[in-house]
């Protein structure tokens, strides 16, 4: 074959489709997503987790919100387990005593993260903005 010679047309691939992006959330959408990013608190960090990655790009508030909420929940869980190991290593010695005190110590901060979050979820609801008292920013 010489190079004078027509090679037949590769045949072109279909174009490629992906999904169109998503769309800003309305507002109230914003204001709610909010809310339950706090909210979710009460079980855990995972609805604010889960409320911050799908959400953060579409929704300014939701982003600042739902970060808050997740700082804070990640917060409380370093505490919280912290204070479960200290709590069972006084057990295993002659102090265990104190795991009583310590005992209610991790129930009142349980108390004290619903409170937070039922106060977060409230205020944002409202139309205002929410920080948890005692924060570190682990997410900036």
């Amino acid at each position: 074959m010489s190079d004078s010679t027509p090679t037949p047309e590769q045949p072109t691939p279909p174009p490629a489709y992906s999904a169109a992006p998503a769309q800003p959330l309305s507002p109230e959408s914003d204001k709610t997503a909010a809310m339950w990013a706090h909210i979710g608190g009460i079980v855990g960090f995972l609805p604010s987790l889960i409320i911050w990655l799908i959400l953060k790009d579409r929704g300014p508030r939701t982003n600042v919100e739902a970060k808050e909420a997740l700082n804070w929940q990640i917060t409380w869980e370093l505490v919280y387990i912290a204070g479960i190991i200290v709590n069972t290593i006084i057990g295993f010695t002659p102090l265990w005593f104190l795991g009583i005190l310590i005992g209610f110590v991790l129930f009142a901060l349980w108390v004290v993260n619903i409170i937070f979050s039922i106060m977060g979820g409230v205020r944002v609801n409202a139309g205002g903005s929410y920080r948890y008292p005692v924060n570190f920013r682990f997410i900036k």
